[in-house]
């Protein structure tokens, strides 16, 4: 099920599916290789990523990365808290609500620049990852 932009906010449920849909919208060259990373879907950061990033706003943050990326991990490194992508609904709502830019596409874009941490790519390599998903 291809799910559209909704006109209004949409659920926790809702905002999930449309994940769902963005992930599917990333390069395969990209979406091939984060199937071990966990997406997790939070209203807002919690307070301490909050204070460790120095936002003067929980709405200042519209995804995370959370683990050690490929260029820094080691296979000697023991057992290691296993990589997460956080999409944080309420400030991507936000950002929606004032750009007016398709939810689904937002969605899209914060999922390649996150996991684009998780490959140690740099912003060159994200952007060229954003227009292949555009021109798909």
């Amino acid at each position: 099920m291809t799910m559209t932009t909704p006109r209004t906010a949409p659920s926790l449920a809702d905002f999930e599916t449309l994940a769902d849909e963005a992930y599917g919208l990333i390069p395969d060259e990209l979406r091939r290789h984060t199937t071990a990373v966990i997406i997790r879907i939070e209203d807002f950061p919690d307070e301490a990523t909050v204070r460790e990033m120095g936002l003067e706003s929980p709405f200042d943050l519209l995804g995370l990365y959370r683990g050690v990326a490929l260029t820094e991990k080691s296979v000697t490194d023991p057992g290691a808290e296993p990589d997460m992508v956080f999409l944080y609904r309420r400030p991507i709502l936000d950002y929606w609500c004032e750009t007016g830019e398709d939810l689904v596409r937002l969605i899209r874009h914060v999922l390649i620049h996150e996991f684009g941490h998780h490959f140690g790519y740099s912003d060159e390599d994200m952007d060229r990852l954003e227009r292949e998903a555009e021109e798909a």
